[in-house]
């Protein structure tokens, strides 16, 4: 055998060697590969939890609040929640002023402080369990109930005539000659009264660990009041004497008490399952 024979047996090997790995690569780009299956998400029910509790801190234009809350799984997504807590509640005309001398802060026309207490009921709706991994649960809540208020004397009206009294001083300046009560001062001249209050609001739960999960919330909270709350001065004199005291007979109609209160609301939880 030649070695022109040797070459050609040779050639003709490679030749074959090539496109056997062609094909095969060529049949491998064809073949779709194995679908991965994603793990079904975890939930409470699968995790042996059925019930939670937690502590709400909470702010809103009301100011801070505080409360509690339970939930009870009812299905993989969905809890039935109760809360409840004490917020203050404030008219949508308060403008606040703090004196650059003594750092008093003051509410002009204020005339009652109120706090409020909402039962709430409602439902958590776990939203992506199967796009968003277990660690980060976004949901979306609704609730509603009554709600409890309590209201008392933010100024000391000694005559009972519903404004603060002022006297017009030698140089014509207006000055207070009845006191604001201080945050204790007046509640056993409080009053109570029963409403409606509710929230809507989506959120996260965050941890990859159902037992202790912390949830931040953001939506909007609400009271109703069919009787309306009279929070500002319902009346306003318009006359002084000669001696620069309000002439009672005077007075008109200032503020309107009022029936609705709503604002944006943040909300932490810190909380447990059990």
């Amino acid at each position: 055998m030649n070695k022109s024979m040797i070459k050609k047996i040779f050639s003709v090997l490679v030749l074959t060697l090539l496109l056997g790995m062609l094909s095969d690569i060529a049949i491998a780009q064809i073949k779709e590969p194995e679908v991965v299956l994603k793990a079904e998400p975890k939930t409470p029910l699968s995790e042996g939890y059925h019930n939670a509790i937690g502590v709400d801190l909470f702010v809103n234009n009301f100011g801070f609040g505080i409360g509690g809350t339970y939930g009870r799984v009812v299905a993989p997504y969905t809890e039935i929640t109760f809360r409840t807590g004490i917020t203050g509640i404030r008219d949508a005309s308060e403008q606040t002023f703090q004196s650059f001398l003594t750092g008093q802060q003051i509410v002009p026309n204020k005339y009652k402080r109120g706090l409020a207490f909402p039962f709430l009921l409602g439902v958590k709706q776990r939203l992506f369990a199967r796009q968003i991994e277990d660690n980060m649960r976004f949901f979306v809540s609704a609730a509603g109930g009554p709600a409890l208020t309590f209201t008392y004397p933010y100024v000391r009206d000694t005559n009972n005539n519903g404004f603060r009294d002022f006297q017009v001083s030698p140089n014509g300046f207006l000055y207070p000659v009845e006191r604001v009560n201080d945050f204790f001062s007046g509640w056993s001249e409080g009053e109570t009264k029963w409403g409606y209050s509710g929230a809507i609001k989506v959120g996260v739960d965050l941890g990859s660990e159902f037992k202790s999960p912390t949830t931040i919330e953001f939506g909007y909270f609400f009271y109703y009041f069919s009787e309306g709350l009279q929070i500002m001065e319902p009346y306003k004199p318009t006359e002084y004497n000669a001696d620069g005291e309000p002439v009672f007979k005077s007075r008109v109609e200032f503020f309107d008490a009022q029936k609705y209160f709503g604002t944006p609301q943040i909300k932490f939880t810190f909380g447990g399952m059990w």
